[in-house]
């Protein structure tokens, strides 16, 4: 198996590998799986490190001999070629060696891709740093909690940038430490389909790097880049993505940024941690659009009304002009989302283009296998993850999961895309439940989510006829003693779920780890159990975690669902 990419940019957005990420966690990489899977396959030799544990296996015998061609006897070079090593094409490399294939991965820029580069693992860190100078700051918490400061909190900047760099770099040492322990080939280059069964790669200008590879079947994990709209003018420094912001070069005294998603979100709670100003430039109607509409009202009291932040919403950012640091401001031309006029102009320091994410795909030559991306250059899937040709039909052999396909721009989902894909090519059909993927935005206090909205099931209950076994759950972090102790009480969560069957139907959260909490629900989901299941689970007191069990408690299910808890399904999906 090869995992090859196309570019710098590889699958994945943000969250750590999905199944346990079948030998692998973003902070556990190689460890007592891989010890595990070593002793079923090859001798294991151990590498001990006070800092930090790492197995490391030999090489030689760990990766699985490749499959036969269909005609001459011939042989593949690899069982898969996996194209892009972000977090969804490393797990599925690494769960591909685990189900015995022979494997290598092929990467344009950095292991990792852009989760653990670009995105979710650098930006942990800085909101790690940011929101200890936001405790630092806020008097009223520290003297509550009877801690007296002497003097104020100041903090490096260049230090808090440096932790996540070392942090994104150590994460990335990891991910390539795990592959190598398992044998699996690393190749460097930007890849390209020439046939239904070969991957030609190689970098610009580079002679001395590249080649061709074949292998029986090829996953597409190119991931995405960010996605910058019409009429804005990047230059990296005034005006930048999060792949700029990152880097945290310098701190504008006030920065506007354009989409008030997750990505806005948090960065929004960096920057007013350490002292900016944020102007949110929002072209739907509501702040926090996707998000459930009374956890987005929470948030935007939290999170938005408390801090230095304004807003436009309903208006698209039709022009920006870079400027100059401390010397020229970023001109925003703003426009009615509706009418088309302009209707104001703003003039800040800095801009964050915060408009989501488009799909790496180009290069790929899809053409030479009659495929065709859609017009925003999505590679269609089927629930197999098996790429579809123009005629509609799965091209045998081929597979594309994360970003790249479009069906839940998460890394963790990428992963689950990646082992149901493996898993499928192994004769064992698997199908990734999207719904009960889990997504968080990792503010503070922490937003988190799975399935529906509480408007998306009541639009189903009614078209479906089952309105009045429609039920929502709600309970408060400030009846939590943990969340009370540790001075964070304010949040909610809720549960949409059905009354008659116990069936959940969606959980969404905003509160103290919210983002850790959501998994109990997202995992009874995948799994099939419905609420007459999970009332019997215990929850250590006292922990965040009996919010869950509070949401759980006030459920009101009929007789007949309460009495009868449902088995778990024996074949869950893999999400």
């Amino acid at each position: 198996m090869v995992a090859v990419s196309l570019s710098p940019i590889s699958a994945g957005q943000c969250a750590r590998p999905q199944a346990a990420a079948r030998l692998c966690g973003l902070q556990r990489i190689a460890g007592k799986a891989i010890a595990v899977h070593q002793a079923k396959r090859a001798p294991v030799v151990a590498a001990a490190s006070a800092s930090r544990f790492v197995v490391r296996a030999q090489a030689a015998g760990k990766n699985g001999s490749p499959s036969s061609a269909p005609a001459g006897g011939e042989q593949y070079d690899y069982d898969l070629i996996v194209i892009g090593c972000g977090v969804g094409g490393h797990g599925a490399a690494l769960h591909a060696v685990d189900c015995g294939l022979k494997v290598a991965v092929i990467e344009g820029h950095d292991i990792g891709g852009t989760c653990v580069n670009r995105g979710c693992v650098p930006s942990k860190a800085l909101l790690a740093a940011s929101n200890e100078v936001r405790k630092l700051r806020n008097d009223h918490h520290q003297k509550t909690l009877g801690i007296q400061l002497n003097g104020v909190a100041t903090f490096d900047r260049q230090a808090i940038a440096d932790h996540a760099t070392n942090l994104a770099s150590t994460v990335q040492g990891n991910l390539q430490r795990s592959l190598e322990s398992l044998g699996v080939t690393i190749l460097k280059g930007q890849a390209k389909l020439t046939g239904p069964h070969t991957v030609s790669y190689g970098l610009p200008g580079r002679v001395d790097v590249g080649g061709s590879a074949t292998a029986k079947d090829i996953i597409i994990a190119t991931g995405s880049v960010p996605f910058v709209p019409g009429g804005i003018e990047v230059d990296g420094k005034t005006v930048f993505t999060s792949d700029h912001a990152l880097k945290m070069e310098w701190l504008p005294n006030w920065i506007a940024i354009i989409g008030s998603g997750y990505i806005g979100l948090e960065f929004s709670d960096v920057y007013t941690a350490l002292g900016c100003e944020v102007t949110f430039v929002e072209a739907l109607p509501n702040m926090m659009p996707g998000f459930d509409r009374e956890i987005a009202k929470l948030a935007q009291r939290l999170l938005i009304n408390g801090r230095p932040i304004d807003f436009h919403t309903n208006v698209i950012a039709s022009k920006v002009t870079p400027g100059v640091p401390g010397v020229k401001p970023v001109k925003i031309e703003l426009t009615d989302f509706s009418t088309k006029e302009v209707v104001d102009e703003l003039e800040v320091d800095a801009c964050l283009v915060a408009t989501g994410r488009a799909p790496y795909t180009n290069g790929l030559n899809l053409a030479s296998v009659n495929v065709q991306t859609d017009r925003r250059g999505f590679v269609p899937v089927n629930d197999k993850m098996q790429v579809v040709d123009t005629s509609g039909k799965a091209v045998p052999n081929l597979y594309c999961i994360g970003d790249a396909n479009g069906k839940y721009m998460l890394a963790h989902a990428a992963s689950a895309q990646g082992i149901a894909a493996v898993e499928c090519m192994c004769g064992r059909d698997r199908v990734v439940n999207h719904m009960a993927v889990p997504a968080a935005c990792f503010t503070h206090p922490e937003v988190s989510f799975v399935g529906m909205t509480e408007d998306a099931a009541r639009e189903k209950a009614e078209k479906e006829g089952w309105a009045d076994k429609l039920g929502v759950s709600k309970t408060y972090y400030k009846a939590n003693s943990k969340s009370l102790a540790e001075l964070e009480s304010d949040g909610m969560a809720k549960m949409m779920y059905r009354k008659d069957t116990g069936e959940i139907l969606g959980v969404h959260m905003i509160g103290l780890h919210s983002a850790d909490n959501i998994h109990e629900f997202s995992n009874a989901m995948n799994m099939g159990q419905t609420l007459g299941d999970l009332k019997f689970n215990v929850h250590a007191h006292p922990t965040v975690a009996e919010v869950n069990e509070e949401l759980i408690r006030h459920a009101q299910l009929d007789k007949t669902a309460a009495a009868k808890p449902a088995a778990a399904s024996k074949q869950p999906v893999a999400a």
